[in-house]
């Protein structure tokens, strides 16, 4: 059997977002890192910045490092949108 497309459609991997939001971007008393950004209506770079950062030290094993690299990348990414418009 060859191997599907991540787009391919699977009943499991495809139900709805609030059915399957990993713990890892939920805080400890339910609120979810999406929610964050939207109540502060965080542009594109800022908020995935904020959902590594919120995730930091759940997701990996490695104490924060990967995490924290991705959302110093993502604030970078928006300093030279700022710097370039």
């Amino acid at each position: 059997m060859s191997e599907k497309s991540k787009y391919y459609f699977d009943r499991e991997r495809n139900q709805p977002y609030n059915d399957k939001v990993p713990n890892y971007y939920v805080g400890k008393y339910g609120i979810m890192a999406k929610d964050v950004c939207d109540d502060f209506e965080l542009p594109y770079h800022l908020a995935t910045a904020v959902t590594y950062i919120l995730r930091a030290k759940k997701k990996h094993n490695d104490k924060g490092k990967s995490d924290i690299n991705k959302a110093i990348a993502h604030l970078e990414f928006e300093l030279n949108r700022i710097k370039n418009y």
